[in-house]
């Protein structure tokens, strides 16, 4: 636990149902309870297990009621009980700071380390509760290891040819695996049971094998705990047991060696359509100037591919059309202007996760252009207990439709304080004032003119502002990636920027679109490509700095898009998960939907659910969810019902 308290108390209250196991103090789960549950347990000592955005655990001896309804849960004692209460944040700081130099055999020991933040060897690490976050990497004239770090003993190795460009793409899986990264002739995975499994594939290559490797260990992993602590009704498992001869019974107590041995002997073509979808695969260049941000990607369990550095210039995002009015940045210049590094447009690659990103020189086309400077500054940052602080900045009247929606623009939640603090046609000093005072998140509405932010006395470079207080941004103007860039630079964490010229009303839907995204608790990264995907904004915006950050948690865990289509006879529900950081790849998720009472792994489309109006209409009121209605971007709280 990070911390724990302890109350005196007849009942508890939760705003919203969660899944609840109840166990003995040795582990053993007794009862599950969710929507509209309702548990009678006789006096005994319990510990009740949470599933919040946060871990959660109570600790009581006495009687035992719980009761729920679809957006209401309650622990009643009968008397007034000492109960203990415990929380463990998923997301963890680094521990400490592994340096090395530059030479491949040197970064080669130093991402053996990675696996020391594990949390256990079993599988149940397919929980990202249970990864801890990697240790810090460090540029420098040696190579040094702290003593306080303790390499996990799981007798697997990755052996590999000395190179970065063979280095970067194992991370992801030497840390999941704890496994040792050596020189070798050829790239393959060993154990100490003398199994070995080439990583160079004929067909998928030497990158194509190492995501193939990942993702089928940790599927596997998740499908075998369900014999452990978390004994669920898993959709995954009931769909692939016809498939595969395993006594997931025995396999569970085998260790991490055995299982991977197991896992691997599956051929992949049997398990694939039951795999959840990636949440993120990362590009990166093979300089060794990228170093000292692998951790922070692993840390996602990202997908790893690397790309020579070199520049090949990519055509210049388009500007949406038709074009309306005017543009956010009057008289932007086309040639000559002032560009970002060599400022190359460069393309990420195609990529079948959910969100992808880019890690080097150049600018990418429709990809999070990762800034290590923006984890740096991550972890300065301490949370709040308080609401989330937004600072909405409108320096053009000619903008000012884009909030003029008022509240509405970011939306209300009881459960969560937003505190909304608007300024309109500010000056250079007050502007600098702004940006230098702490916030949760800016979203700025206005004119980008020369690189610099438009103001009604003059223009502000963000590069001149010593120290920038705020964590998140949308820059909705013309032209915003520079600026962006220097915020992160000068202490912000990430933020939505543009390449070209945008025209008024489309950012107008954009900046709504995105505002009410991020209040449902998706990322910076999530939200763009959403907006993305559903044509709302297309490759002239991008993420800068790390993509995966939320402003807001979602209030069912896990933030989801429903793609909803309409006949005659009934209504066909697709659920997509996307995963964050704290429920990232390897959670759960199980919606309360009529009487549905399987798991999901989250990651991408669940199964389609063949729903009545009364269960959709009840399922959809639960919160403001992201819908699409027979092709139309839309949202449940917008929607007709009545209609349907």
């Amino acid at each position: 636990m990070d911390s724990a308290t302890e109350i005196a108390t007849t009942n508890l209250v939760l705003p919203h149902t969660v899944i609840a196991h109840v166990r003995t103090v040795r582990g053993d789960v007794l009862t599950k309870a969710e929507d509209f549950a309702y548990e009678q347990l006789p006096e005994g000592d319990y510990v009740i297990e949470l599933n919040a955005p946060i871990g959660i655990y109570l600790r009581v001896t006495g009687d035992l009621t719980i009761a729920s309804s679809a957006d209401r849960m309650e622990f009643d004692f009968g008397t007034k009980t000492r109960v203990k209460i415990g929380a463990r944040s998923y997301h963890e700081q680094p521990g400490t700071t592994v340096t090395t130099t530059t030479e491949p055999r040197d970064v080669m020991t130093a991402f053996s380390t990675f696996g020391s933040a594990l949390k256990t060897l079993s599988c149940e690490r397919s929980l990202p509760s249970l990864r801890g976050h990697p240790p810090k990497i460090e540029v420098g004239d040696r190579l040094r290891i702290p003593d306080e770090i303790s390499a996990p003993d799981t007798g697997v190795r990755i052996e590999l040819p000395p190179e970065l460009s063979s280095i970067y793409p194992v991370s992801s899986l030497a840390y999941y695996l704890g496994a040792d990264v050596v020189p070798g002739d050829d790239p393959k995975l060993v154990t100490d049971r003398g199994f070995v499994h080439p990583l160079d594939h004929s067909r998928r290559g030497f990158e194509g094998e190492v995501e193939r490797v990942l993702k089928q260990v940790l599927f596997l992993d998740c499908v075998t705990r369900t014999e452990g602590f978390y004994r669920i009704p898993l959709h995954e498992r009931q769909a692939i047991e016809p498939y595969v001869d395993l006594s997931f019974d025995e396999l569970y107590e085998r260790d991490l060696s055995e299982q991977l041995e197991t896992y691997l002997n599956i051929p992949y073509g049997d398990i694939r359509k039951q795999m959840p979808t990636w949440l993120l695969s990362t590009t990166v260049t093979d300089d060794a100037g990228n170093l000292e941000a692998i951790p922070y990607l692993v840390n996602n369990l990202s997908i790893i591919s690397t790309k020579r550095d070199e520049h090949r210039r990519e055509p210049r995002p388009e500007t949406p059309k038709p074009i309306d009015s005017f543009f956010r940045g009057a008289s932007t210049k086309r040639r000559g202007e002032r560009r970002e590094e060599d400022g190359s447009y460069v393309a990420a690659g195609r990529t079948n996760s959910l969100e992808r990103a880019w890690l080097g020189r150049g600018m990418p086309i429709g990809a999070n252009k990762i800034i290590k400077q923006a984890f740096e500054n991550k972890l300065e940052r301490s949370s709040s207990t308080e609401g989330i602080d937004i600072t909405v900045i409108c320096n053009e009247p000619e903008m000012s439709p884009e909030y003029d929606a008022g509240d509405n623009l970011y939306g209300k939640r009881d459960e969560l304080e937003f505190d909304i603090d608007v300024h309109r046609n500010l000056s250079v000093d007050e502007l600098e004032s702004v940006l230098a005072s702490p916030t949760d998140f800016v979203h700025y509405i206005g004119h980008i003119k020369d690189g610099e932010f438009i103001c009604r006395d003059g223009g502000l470079d963000a590069e001149s502002i010593d120290e920038v207080a705020v964590d998140t941004f949308l820059l909705n103007g013309c032209r915003s990636y520079e600026q962006g860039v220097k915020l992160i630079n000068s202490g912000s964490i990430g933020g939505i920027v543009t390449y070209s010229e945008i025209a008024n009303k489309s950012a107008i839907k954009i900046g709504r679109t995105i505002a009410r995204l991020l209040n449902r608790g998706f990322s910076l990264r999530s939200a763009l490509t959403i907006a993305r995907d559903q044509q709302i904004v297309g490759n002239q915006y991008i993420v800068v700095g790390d993509g995966s950050i939320e402003i807001a948690q979602s209030e069912s865990g896990t933030p989801i898009l429903c793609l909803l289509d309409t006949d005659d006879e009934g209504y066909d529900l697709q659920l997509t998960t996307y995963p964050t950081v704290d429920s990232g790849m390897g959670s759960l998720f199980t919606p309360f939907l009529g009487d549905t009472e399987e798991y999901f792994l989250s990651g991408g489309d669940i199964e389609s659910f063949r729903v009545e109006k009364d269960t959709l209409t009840r399922f959809l009121n639960l919160e403001q969810i992201p819908l699409v209605v027979d092709g139309e971007f839309t949202w449940s709280t917008d929607l007709d019902f009545e209609s349907l």
